[in-house]
């Protein structure tokens, strides 16, 4: 029983979404860039669609699951479930308007017209606002619109910003955060459920191991129960004796936004020979 799994076909996530799945170790081919293929070592089916798509095969049960960003997820509002958060394809749903206007509040668009791509997630906003705005639903392009006349602002994706500043906006107001998620079909099967709960154990295990690193230090052995406190790892730090007498090795296991917390503590206690290394997979 394979699992149908739908990605991007083209686009910012359908190359992230591919090398998920190779860092699970499923082995994907599609050299000729065909809108289906199969994995060669593992029970599933690829389907190439376009994003906006998406929801709509899963809720039908044309795919079974997919990988899309959050904010087509919220937009398209189909029966789906999201069922795994994936830690890539990070942007942010803002409005903007032009550089040379001031803005004070969201009231500013009292009466105005907003172009946008995602007239559903910038109403339900505009709505716990109290706002009353006309908005222009369009495909593409909404950066353009306030210099040729459509709208008084814009709400759409922001990565970096530039695409803003090329365009004569300045950012004001983030509506949404997004990153990619897994979306799931509500009525799997059994046999398909039992295949999706693998492939879940395996991304999990990816994304402990890129959040977390392998740290080993060497310490006194007056210091080690502060240390332990400081990286107690997944159960207990590993603690082996140095050929120096009162010294040990400690191996542990820390989140890496965590280490810069506390690595001047660690030095404080006599750490010495920090090493701070990559994890390819961890399993809790």
């Amino acid at each position: 029983m394979k699992l149908k799994v739908a990605i991007q076909k083209s686009g910012r996530l359908s190359e992230k979404s591919l090398e998920l799945l190779k860092e699970c170790g499923i082995k994907v081919s599609n050299g000729n860039r065909k809108l289906k293929t199969s994995a060669k070592n593992f029970p599933m089916e690829i389907l190439f669609l376009r994003d906006d798509d998406i929801p709509q095969y899963v809720e039908q049960g044309v795919a079974d699951i997919g990988i899309l960003g959050e904010n087509e997820v919220l937009e398209k509002d189909k029966n789906v479930d999201i069922i795994e958060r994936l830690s890539f394809g990070n942007c942010r749903l803002s409005l903007a308007i032009p550089k040379d206007d001031v803005y004070n509040d969201v009231s500013y668009f009292q009466g105005k017209k907003v172009a946008t791509s995602y007239p559903k997630i910038l109403r339900k906003f505009f709505l716990e606002k109290n706002i009353n705005a006309d908005i222009e639903e369009i495909g593409g392009s909404v950066e353009i619109a306030t210099s040729i006349g459509l709208a008084d602002g814009i709400f759409d994706i922001v990565s970096t910003g530039s695409t803003l500043l090329m365009n004569g906006l300045k950012e004001i107001e983030t509506v949404l955060t997004s990153e990619a998620v897994m979306i799931s079909n509500k009525n799997l099967s059994s046999e398909k459920s039992e295949v999706l709960d693998k492939l879940l154990f395996r991304i999990k295990a990816f994304k402990n191991g890129t959040r977390n690193k392998y740290i080993v230090l060497n310490a006194p052995n007056d210091s080690l129960e502060n240390i332990c406190t400081l990286i107690p790892g997944m159960r207990t730090p590993t603690i082996m004796p140095l050929s120096n007498s009162g010294w040990s090795s400690v191996h542990s296991v820390i989140e890496e936004d965590d280490f810069w917390n506390v690595i001047d503590a660690l030095k404080s206690y006599g750490a010495e020979g920090i090493l701070v290394l990559p994890i390819e997979k961890m399993i809790i």
